[in-house]
């Protein structure tokens, strides 16, 4: 599996905001120039994040994105999620029903992805990457 580098660049700005200001706005220029990726690109991609309800947007001279609250339990599968939706990784393209034996390794595989995903927390990587 192959996540989109949207999906990393989200990763590292939620792993960011959560060890260096969890209640404080950031603006999008200081998020862009610590990636290193352009202002345009990244706001589209924070855009996602504000939709999903994983980071809220402040308007003003000294706005920009902070964490929404319970922020301590957003996990890594909820920031994919956000970015890449919720599509299957695999879809088997022949027409023999449910019952494709194929289909029900991946679809396995990928359940036991998530749920290894989903009991990561971000909060957990930014504690140690502050410690």
């Amino acid at each position: 599996m192959k996540f989109s580098q949207a999906t990393d660049y989200a990763l590292h700005v939620m792993t960011y905001l959560m060890s260096h200001a969890p209640d404080k706005p950031v603006g999008v220029q200081t998020l862009a120039d610590r990636l290193g990726v352009s202002q345009t690109y990244l706001s589209k991609m924070l855009s996602k994040l504000v939709k999903a309800g994983l980071i809220g947007s402040v308007s003003g001279a000294n706005g920009g994105y902070r964490l929404k609250a319970n922020y301590d339990r957003i996990s890594f599968l909820d920031v994919i999620h956000a970015i890449e939706g919720t599509a299957s990784i695999f879809e088997c393209g022949l027409n023999h029903g449910e019952g494709c034996a194929i289909q029900q390794v991946v679809m396995d595989a990928e359940r036991q992805m998530e749920q290894y995903l989903s009991d990561k927390k971000i909060a957990d990587v930014a504690r140690q990457h502050t410690s």
